[in-house]
């Protein structure tokens, strides 16, 4: 396994399972292969990232290719990233480690930041700013959404 499915690997398995919304154990790892990635970093203190979330629980949702991942950006665990997840809405697999390294670039700067990492574990694209569903999907080379 290379490139980002690689990282994910290593990330995930460290995590072990907790209910969703969770940190994901390794098994996602399965469903992760051919999709394209959505890696999303966001904070609780972050207001563009909180109301963007919803457009990425959409984007997990509709979309059979795309894979939605979160990487918490202080690095919150436990109890506390449980507590942030449920306030948040948040519904779709975070990391418990940054995979920017694994795909070759940095970590992000300005929240939110999403990577788009192709089917092949390519880093495609790098989104700054909050994003729509309209515009990850797009990322994602996928159809238009339905609202």
């Amino acid at each position: 396994m290379r490139g980002l499915l690689g990282a994910l690997l290593l990330a995930l398995a460290a995590c072990g399972d907790s209910g969703p919304p969770a940190v994901s154990g390794a098994g996602q790892l399965r469903a992760l292969r051919g999709q394209w990635v959505v890696v999303n970093y966001w904070a609780q203190w972050c207001k563009p990232c909180i109301q963007e979330i919803p457009e990425l629980n959409a984007l997990e949702r509709q979309y059979d290719a795309v894979t939605v991942v979160g990487v918490n950006y202080d690095g919150a665990t436990g109890d506390a990233l449980q507590a942030q997840l449920k306030q948040l809405g948040v519904a779709f697999v975070t990391l418990a480690s940054d995979p920017a390294a694994a795909l070759g670039t940095t970590r992000p700067a300005v929240l939110p930041t999403t990577l788009i990492v192709d089917p092949d574990g390519q880093l495609q694209e790098i989104l700054v700013g909050p994003q729509t569903l309209e515009s990850l999907a797009r990322a994602a080379r996928q159809p238009a959404p339905t609202r």
